[in-house]
Formats: C-alpha cells, structure tokens, sequence
C-alpha cells in the first residue's frame, strides 16, 4: 500500500534543524573573524607594527639565541623604523635527564625546559604593558656516552627552543597589535 502524502521521518527533521542551526551561527560569526596580518585596527599593517618593536637585550648565552630569533621574526627585512614599542624578555631554563639506564647508570635522554616571560611596553606613554604572557617550551635530545656530544646536543635543544619561544611570543604580540587602535 502507498500513500499519496509522505511524512519525514523524524531524523530528518533533525538533522534539517541542525544544518540551519550551524548555517546561522556561521553566518553570524563571520564577521569575527580578522586576519592577522591584515590591516590593524588603526589602519596601519600588522608587519610594520612588529618591525617597530625594540627587542631589549636578554642575557647569557640562550638569551642570545632568543634575541636573535625575535630580531629576525619581527623584522627580518633589515630596515630600521623608529621603534614604537620595546619587549623585554626574562628567561628561566632547566635541564634535567629524565631517561637513566638501569644498567649502565648512564641518561639516555635530556631535556631542557624553558620559561619566558615577555613585556611589549610603548615607548611613548604611560608606560602600561600593551602585552605581556608567559610562554614555555621544551625539547628532549638524546644523551650518549660522550661528553662533548652531549653538550652540543643540549645546545642544539637550546636553539630549538629558542626557534619556538620566538614564534610563540611574535603571534602572540602580533594577535594584540591587529586589534589595538
């Protein structure tokens, strides 16, 4: 037997339902979204801001590693604008060797963690942070029976840090100059 009026099923009826649902909160958050190397709030561009920022010199050997790769992630373009802001950067490390063999007593395995703490004050003003955050990153490298292999793999973990704090801490300032004024 057939009929002539077919009701949906109630699944259907559902999953309609749903799809208008994620529909209208898609079209609704749309414009929410900013690019975050479009233009800044004030108009200027989000790259031009980040060439103004001072980096302060940081300390010691991994602060030198640190400072450079902020230097080259916030201006890699070799031009020097008048700097609008200044970042300091504090640095904390700890190397510990979590993986020991039982049988030789030896660590197989080191890692270095690394905490940083970072400041963007303006240069002119009131002197207010406009960012400041702490980021942490580690790398476990592996351990021989070598010394000196040893200390260069520690050191290419430092470096290997020092590659992410400094991207971690350019998005993250990047992400409040695209919405300041």
């Amino acid at each position: 037997m057939s009929s002539s009026s077919a009701k949906p099923e109630p699944g259907m009826i559902r999953t309609i339902f749903a799809g208008a649902a994620v529909a209208g909160l898609a079209i609704g958050l749309a414009g929410c979204i900013q690019p975050l190397y479009g233009p800044t709030a004030g108009g200027s561009s989000v790259a031009s801001e980040l060439q103004a920022v001072k980096i302060e010199p940081i300390p010691e050997r991994l602060g030198h590693y640190v400072e450079n790769e902020l230097i080259f992630a916030f201006n890699g373009t070799g031009s020097s604008p008048a700097p609008k802001y200044r970042l300091i950067v504090t640095l904390q490390e700890r190397m510990t060797t979590p993986v020991v063999n039982t049988f030789t007593g030896h660590a197989e395995a080191g890692d270095v963690n690394i905490d940083a703490q970072y400041k963007l004050l303006p240069i002119a003003g009131d002197g207010q942070p406009i960012a400041s955050g702490n980021v942490t990153q580690f790398v476990v490298y592996d351990r021989s029976t070598q010394r000196l292999s040893n200390v260069r793999a520690a050191r290419d973990a430092e470096i290997r840090n020092a590659k992410v704090l400094a991207d971690q801490i350019r998005t993250r300032i990047a992400a409040v100059l695209a919405t300041r004024d």
